[in-house]
């Protein structure tokens, strides 16, 4: 386990997007991660936070470098969809293992209560084992597989769709 004492999740800044750019890139590398197919930049990070409404954040973990980053986007901008969010996190592949993304996420479900989501969504390659065993963890429920919704790395790939109810988050009235 790693030192947690030495472990910051904080807001990120423009100068963290070219490691979260990196960090997403070792994702994007495998072929079986994401459905990103080309290597981001700084500047595709800073798009993203850009389009952000004010419900939504890019969170980093830092133990003296970006080892991880997470994040909390609107699910819709249909009104009706305003309790529901969707998250991600990422980590450095060196730093799996370590219980920094057990540490992520409980502080990513805590930026989701705060943000005012009653529900959350995962979405997960659906061979990414691990990563849905790790949402499980978290209480995530499997809700259905999309079959053959993404083709990637020169083979149909499915989607898991996980989510998390809180109950004790009551529906978001701006």
């Amino acid at each position: 386990m790693s030192d947690l004492a030495q472990v910051q999740i904080r807001d990120s800044t423009p100068a963290d997007y070219a490691a979260i750019a990196a960090i997403y890139n070792e994702a994007i590398a495998t072929g079986s991660i994401t459905f990103d197919t080309r290597p981001f930049k700084a500047a595709d990070i800073q798009a993203w936070v850009d389009k952000f409404c004010g419900r939504e954040c890019l969170l980093v973990l830092e133990q003296h470098q970006i080892l991880g980053w997470g994040i909390v986007k609107q699910y819709s901008d249909r009104p009706g969809y305003r309790v529901c969010c969707e998250t991600s996190i990422y980590l450095t592949f060196g730093a799996k293992g370590k219980g920094l993304g057990r540490h992520l996420q409980t502080v990513l479900l805590q930026k989701v209560t705060e943000l005012g989501y009653h529900h959350v969504v995962v979405k997960i390659v659906a061979t990414n084992d691990g990563s849905i065993a790790f949402h499980e963890s978290f209480g995530f429920e499997m809700v259905g597989v999309q079959k053959e919704i993404g083709h990637v790395a020169g083979r149909w790939q499915d989607v898991a769709i996980m989510q998390l109810i809180l109950p004790h988050v009551p529906p978001y009235q701006p």
